[in-house]
């Protein structure tokens, strides 16, 4: 009885490291194809949003897919937050991204957030006033040029035009 038992444990213990390997292969496949460029460790990101903001998590998900690490923390102080980072009424974004002792405000293209980490300017971040469709996380079309604020710093200038 004894070593039917154990039989049956190694038999079913080897079968289900073959399925997780055969997971892990094909997960790695879909990885590390051919026509794949590896993505560049960003580094951290938190993204504070409104708990019900959907397109918050586009955005995050477009930063996952651009090298970062993002933890999402939904809030209802998002305003009390952007001016906390000297973000004026005016220029409030969608949500609040803090990477790399910068904040970055709304839906901003990776080639914005890349100068701006890749400068380091000595400013406290960067916004993308509201929801604009057409944006990273946003659905429809840009409606046109798109103003980036340079932030903590009064008055407000520009940053970047996309």
């Amino acid at each position: 009885m004894k070593a039917s038992f154990l039989n049956r444990r190694t038999v079913l213990v080897g079968a289900i490291g073959v399925a997780s390997g055969a997971a892990l292969i094909g997960g790695a496949a879909g990885i590390l194809s051919p026509n794949a460029k590896p993505v560049p460790d960003q580094g951290n990101v938190t993204l504070y949003k409104n708990p019900e903001c959907q397109c918050c998590e586009g955005y995050a998900g477009y930063l996952r897919h651009n090298g970062f690490e993002v933890k999402v923390i939904p809030t209802n102080d998002l305003t009390i937050m952007g001016e906390k980072y000297g973000i004026p009424d005016s220029l409030q974004p969608c949500h609040l991204s803090l990477m790399a002792g910068y904040v970055v405000g709304g839906h901003i293209p990776i080639e914005v957030i890349d100068r701006l980490l890749s400068e380091k300017p000595q400013i406290t971040g960067i916004s993308l006033p509201g929801m604009p469709p057409g944006t990273p996380g946003m659905p429809g079309q840009k409606p046109g040029p798109l103003t980036i604020y340079e932030i903590g710093q009064r008055p407000p200038k520009v940053y970047a035009t996309i």
